[in-house]
């Protein structure tokens, strides 16, 4: 867990250069962004404290010191809950069984009739689906993972009209799974997976953007109706909170 608590602060304060938050021009470097010495003493804190957290060494820091490194590093909400949970060093295990979503949850999506919907669990893998959902979605059924998915199926780059920020948003979530979820065998092995097989995921993983679910809004090109504007929200199923109900909501005039 430090390991991925260094790593994750080295990312943040080299993203940041001495211009971004006021500090005066010291010549040119070489290395990007803040130096150690630098973020230090905007957090307040001694760089050899600093330069522990980033190595990975065995320390606890505070509370406060990690709110004093957030605003340092101009975190945003994601990603300062993002680092309180890697220096908190929970660890989930692995399950004995694999995931499956309870009945009267994965019997939900059908009850969304037209709407597309659909359940994943941990790390995106899809646990239920409605019809709406693989037809909209075509090549993710119960059984796939949307990440994988999202990254190898050719059809997701012609069904999802603007698919790289699409694609660089769940893989920061899925970035902010791996925190959650330090060391856990299945996480580890869908990145190593994707890594090898897409060259948006070995670029895009070092950069280490994080973000969790929310609602919005997406356009997607519909076997049926061509390419359309829809609104979606995710809701975590209670007492299984990695588990979670995505909704599609179809324009009114996208019915059968």
């Amino acid at each position: 867990m430090s390991v991925e608590l260094g790593t994750f602060l080295r990312s943040r304060r080299e993203r940041l250069s001495p211009s971004d938050l006021g500090l005066p021009f010291t010549g040119r470097r070489r290395t990007p962004g803040l130096r150690r010495e630098e973020l230090a003493l905007l957090a307040g804190i001694s760089a050899t404290w600093l330069t522990y957290l980033e190595q990975g060494r065995d320390v606890c820091p505070s509370g406060q010191v990690l709110d004093a490194l957030a605003r340092a590093l101009r975190l945003t909400g994601a990603e300062h809950e993002h680092l309180r949970r890697l220096a908190g060093g929970e660890v989930t295990p692995e399950p004995v069984a694999a995931e499956e979503a309870a009945p009267e949850v994965a019997s939900v999506p059908a009850l969304l009739g037209d709407n597309p919907a659909y359940v994943t669990g941990l790390c995106y893998d899809v646990l239920a689906a409605n019809d709406a959902a693989t037809e909209l979605f075509r090549g993710m059924a119960p059984g796939g993972n949307v990440v994988r998915w999202m990254f190898t199926e050719p059809a997701a780059r012609e069904i999802l009209v603007d698919w790289e920020p699409e694609a660089r948003t769940i893989l920061a979530r899925l970035r902010a799974i791996a925190g959650r979820h330090s060391g856990h065998p299945r996480v580890i092995r869908l990145v190593a997976e994707l890594s090898e097989a897409s060259p948006e995921v070995r670029e895009w993983w070092p950069q280490y953007d994080i973000q969790f679910s929310h609602a919005g809004r997406k356009r997607l090109r519909h076997p049926r109706l061509g390419v359309i504007t829809v609104s979606h929200a995710a809701f975590h199923v209670a007492e299984r909170t990695e588990q979670t109900l995505v909704v599609y909501h179809l324009p009114p005039s996208a019915g059968p």
